[in-house]
């Protein structure tokens, strides 16, 4: 679709999406095949929620205004600009991530049985710039949250019956799913939970992404290891901050195990307390060193070996703690590292992460094994993909 335009979508086979389309309320007459598309692509991209990512979105799908008749190339070569880099880097990286948001936007509005909020026309003014979203996706400001909240309204109140006919009870998707994978030798039941890595609840083992110096990110922000060092902290009766116990303890095994400034080879794995997450029952985090930065950038590289080489080092040092823990470290916790600005996808993270694990539970390793991500789109896959292994189910047809 990318590569098609806008002009060039009723050349194009995808049954899926027009059917997707066509589910999207409207007071509008029935659209055609390719009018269907377009509103849901529309719809999906204003579901972003504003700022760079939707503003290159736009560009990329050809909906930003004037530019139905782009070709390819030039839409690409306008999208990178909107993120102020080359063409090459977007198309490596950024335009990965852009699809893919706008493809998890489309699979959430055909879960919710097509009640999404209100397609953005073509030409209507898109949000301000100070509404971009947070590294998690979440809006930064308050405008954006009204227009979600709007939208909910406007949900309920269509949900409440008006002229007799009794209306389709909504389903909340389970927060916490558990898969039995069948082994060489045995059956595993593996969980997955949808939510933030703060909520998780008795789990030993927690990994954490981090760069190869071991340098947590700042509290405030939304990814994994940030949220892990929040959640960590101690704080006094007041919110104040008493002690930042995961960013202490980690910057003091850079310390003991590396000289300053210099960074680890990707794949070491430095193990600190869970500090305040411990009155949940979280006992450990495990920092996996998987990004590797790019000099003189914000940017960073991450690699499906190293994820794999990272995971696999994590469960040998809980074998290795084991061997004095009280009680013993069994089950341990894997966001999909690499999945967020690392630019793997999810199917790519999963598939480096599940290798490392299932080398594990092969050799007879009695761990019990959870991934935790926040979408339920996310989720659907990990459990299709789990559901695969060893015949157990029908797999991700159609997944590459």
């Amino acid at each position: 679709m990318r590569r098609a335009g806008l002009l060039r979508l009723r050349e194009l086979d995808v049954p899926e999406l027009v059917r997707v389309g066509r589910e999207l309320p409207s007071a509008a007459a029935p659209p055609t095949d390719s009018g269907a598309v377009e509103r849901l692509l529309r719809t999906a991209v204003a579901a972003v929620g504003g700022g760079t990512l939707q503003e290159a979105a736009e560009f990329t799908l050809g909906l930003a205004q004037g530019t139905r008749d782009w070709p390819a190339s030039s839409r690409r070569r306008r999208a990178a600009q909107v993120y102020g880099v080359s063409v090459e880097r977007f198309r490596k990286h950024h335009e990965l991530m852009v699809l893919g948001q706008i493809a998890e936007r489309i699979v959430d509005i055909a879960a919710r049985g097509a009640q999404p909020a209100s397609p953005v026309a073509e030409g209507q003014p898109r949000r301000l710039l100070d509404e971009a979203p947070g590294e998690d996706g979440a809006p930064a400001s308050g405008h954006a949250a009204t227009a979600t909240g709007a939208a909910t309204a406007t949900g309920a109140a269509a949900a409440t019956p008006t002229s007799g006919h009794t209306p389709t009870p909504l389903a909340l998707p389970p927060a916490h799913r558990t898969v039995p994978v069948r082994l060489a030798h045995r059956t595993v039941p593996v969980t997955v939970h949808v939510h933030s890595v703060d909520l998780l609840r008795d789990v030993d083992v927690v990994l954490s992404p981090s760069n190869t110096y071991f340098s947590l990110p700042a509290a405030y922000k939304s990814s994994v290891a940030a949220t892990l060092r929040r959640a960590g902290a101690r704080r006094d009766a007041s919110g104040g901050l008493v002690e930042d116990r995961v960013h202490d303890e980690l910057a003091r095994w850079a310390g003991r195990h590396a000289a300053p400034g210099r960074e680890a080879l990707p794949g070491t794995v430095a193990a600190t307390s869970a500090g305040a997450l411990a009155e949940q029952g979280i006992r450990r985090i495990y920092h996996v060193a998987v990004a590797v930065p790019r000099p003189g950038t914000n940017d960073y590289d991450v690699q499906p070996a190293d994820l794999t080489r990272g995971v696999a080092r994590a469960l040998a040092l809980l074998a290795a703690e084991n061997a004095y823990a009280e009680p013993p470290l069994t089950s341990v916790c894997l966001p999909l590292l690499g999945a967020g600005r690392g630019g793997l996808s999810p199917l790519e993270s999963f598939s480096a992460l599940w290798a490392a694990v299932e080398a594990e539970l092969v050799r007879g390793a009695e761990l019990d094994v959870h991934f935790v991500v926040r979408r339920h789109a996310r989720a659907d896959l990990v459990e299709r993909l789990l559901a695969g292994i060893g015949g157990t189910g029908p797999g991700p047809r159609g997944v590459r």
